[in-house]
């Protein structure tokens, strides 16, 4: 817990983000063209601002929810000689990363059309952001993962790029975010949430809940970039209640996973009710309507917080909030221009203890998102779910000089029986010897430390990046 920057936690100055916002926009205003280029002489910085669709074909390209596996793409996952050449991917269980079919599809016609392929020199010794407003966000989101599959990685002198976006909705599956967080590019996404902003938290209702509601609603959304909304109040209630309806079902499965509930009777239920696959990826920043901004990086907490900071106090805020649900969407540049010069208040970890006063600006600022008590359980529940998996990947730190120590007997052993005449392999099927004896028992060993830490990554119970740590990788491999 505690206040930060924006510089400190995005290397984005406040003056670079309300830059970034202000393109993003532009790029919302001009929905003839795929993107627009921000190249100045005077900068090292270069802008990619991605347009939105407001059309529901381009979100919900298909029943329920419009996703598809990265391997249905060759932007993402290039065939070559290894069946599957992406990173996103858990290394664990080899589960490929789900994303949104409609925006990945809109960023292939633009790499069709745009120079991002071919004109490398664009990105050379340049700070690259690439933002967006609204459906435009979730483009920026796929071009950062694909400039980073494209280019990081065989030219490791490139500066890493930014993803900043405004009202994104979400690209991903919990594999998406499980990838980039393992090869520690997660904390260079920068997503700005309003806290009544419907758009972030479409994806999460399906297709045939909403209906031609949302086809209207997102007429009504693009209307209000040009002329304010009038006569909209019955139809944001009625989607803002079908779309919250469907978050607190997500919100509510996953807290009940990380508080370790058990019952089959939640399974029973999830398999009657379809949830959403997607989920949060990178850093959030909450904007609390208040002059403050809430920080979270912690994906399960900002999925909860999807859902419960935009509850209504009472029946009677519902036409109130349901107009603001769709007014937030547009206030971005405003509200940052309130709030960036105040430190940012990280909402991770809240204390057991009650109100302290080194947690007072957290609590405050939690309070202006309305969050009640069992919002905060929930939060805790994901930081306490966070601090299991880190406590898991140090008791097994603590075994690894037993899986050393245990690998060198064996091939002392290996040693030992080559002068032998039956050899190390047929001396320990016989297991005549002491020497065989001990072998077997410490190939057990090592068993099962091995079946531990597998089992561990099967059920995602370490941390992402322990899937990528190199002196982990080499023991496995020895």
């Amino acid at each position: 817990m505690g206040s930060f920057t924006l510089g400190e936690i995005s290397g984005l100055s406040e003056e670079l983000v309300k830059k970034t916002c202000l393109v993003s926009m532009a790029a919302h205003k001009s929905p003839d063209k795929l993107f627009l280029v921000e190249n100045s002489r005077t900068s090292s910085d270069v802008f990619f601002s991605f347009t939105g669709s407001w059309s529901a074909a381009h979100c919900f390209t298909r029943q329920p929810f419009g996703e598809i596996k990265v391997d249905q793409s060759d932007l993402l996952c290039p065939k070559g000689n290894d069946k599957v050449a992406t990173s996103l991917r858990s290394i664990g269980r080899y589960e490929l990363a789900t994303v949104n079919e409609g925006f990945l599809r809109r960023f292939e016609r633009i790499l069709v059309t745009s120079p991002l392929q071919t004109e490398k020199k664009l990105f050379w010794r340049r700070k690259i952001v690439f933002t967006g407003h609204s459906s435009g966000g979730a483009v920026a989101v796929l071009a950062k993962v694909w400039f980073l599959e494209q280019y990081l990685k065989p030219e490791k002198t490139m500066m890493l790029p930014l993803c900043v976006t405004f009202g994104s909705p979400l690209v991903g599956d919990f594999i998406f975010n499980h990838a980039l967080t393992r090869d520690n590019w997660s904390q260079h996404f920068l997503h700005f949430v309003m806290r009544y902003d419907i758009v972030p938290r479409i994806l999460l209702a399906p297709l045939s809940s909403m209906g031609q509601e949302l086809e209207h609603i997102l007429c009504l959304l693009n209307q209000k970039g040009v002329f304010p909304i009038q006569g909209s109040i019955v139809e944001a209630s009625k989607f803002y209640k079908t779309v919250m309806r469907n978050v607190s079902a997500v919100a509510s499965h996953a807290a009940c996973r990380l508080m370790g509930n058990t019952n089959p009777i939640l399974e029973t239920v999830a398999s009657f009710i379809e949830l959403s696959p997607y989920r949060p990826c990178g850093t959030f920043v909450f904007c609390t309507g208040h002059r403050k901004l809430v920080l979270v990086r912690n994906a399960d907490a900002i999925l909860q917080l999807l859902f419960y900071s935009s509850q209504l106090c009472s029946e009677n805020e519902l036409k109130s909030i349901s107009e603001r649900s769709l007014n937030d969407h547009f206030d971005y540049l405003s509200k940052l221009q309130e709030s960036l010069n105040k430190p940012l208040v990280e909402a991770l970890p809240l204390s057991l203890n009650g109100v302290t006063a080194e947690n007072i600006p957290t609590s405050s600022a939690l309070n202006d998102l309305g969050l009640s008590d069992r919002a905060r359980l929930c939060l805790r529940a994901a930081g306490e779910h966070e601090k299991q998996k880190l406590s898991n990947q140090q008791r097994m730190d603590s075994k690894k000089r037993n899986i050393v120590s245990g690998l060198q007997a064996l091939e002392e052993y290996k040693t030992k029986s080559a002068f032998c005449i039956v050899g190390y392999y047929d001396a320990f099927k016989i297991s005549k010897d002491e020497d065989d004896f001990k072998a077997n028992v410490k190939r057990l060993e090592l068993t099962g430390i091995w079946d531990e830490i597998i089992e561990m990554l099967n059920r995602y119970e370490l941390p992402e990046r322990f899937e990528s740590r190199k002196e982990w990788i080499e023991l496995a491999t020895k």
